[in-house]
C-alpha cells in the first residue's frame, strides 16, 4: 500500500496493477476519506480490508485522525473497535 498524496489516495498494487484506492481529501490534521474501490475481479480475499487497515496505520503513525464518510472505512472501523481512537471529534 503506498499514499499517493498527488492524486488524494491510498494505493494497492501489484506490480504495475493497481488493485484499489481509498480516496481521500485532507483538512488539516484530519483525513476525510470519501470513498474505497477494489478490483471486483480479482479474487484476492480481504483486498479492501487490507488497504483500510494499512492506510489508517499510516494515518496513525502520522499523528492525524479520520473522518470516515465512506460507508466502507466506517464499516471497517465500527468491526475494528482499536481504530476507533482515530475517528475525529466533532467540534
Amino acid at each position: 500500500m503506498t499514499d499517493a498524496p498527488d492524486s488524494s489516495r491510498y494505493e494497492i498494487r501489484d506490480g504495475d496493477r493497481l488493485l484499489g484506492v481509498a480516496a481521500y481529501r485532507r483538512r488539516g490534521d484530519q483525513v476525510v476519506f470519501t470513498h474505497t474501490e477494489v478490483d471486483g475481479t480479482d479474487e484476492r480475499s480481504g483486498l479492501g480490508s487490507r488497504l483500510v487497515r494499512a492506510a489508517l496505520d499510516d494515518v496513525r503513525g502520522h499523528g492525524r485522525t479520520v473522518v470516515p464518510e465512506c460507508s466502507f472505512v466506517a464499516g471497517w472501523i465500527e468491526r475494528h473497535p482499536e481504530y476507533e481512537d482515530l475517528v475525529a471529534t466533532p467540534a
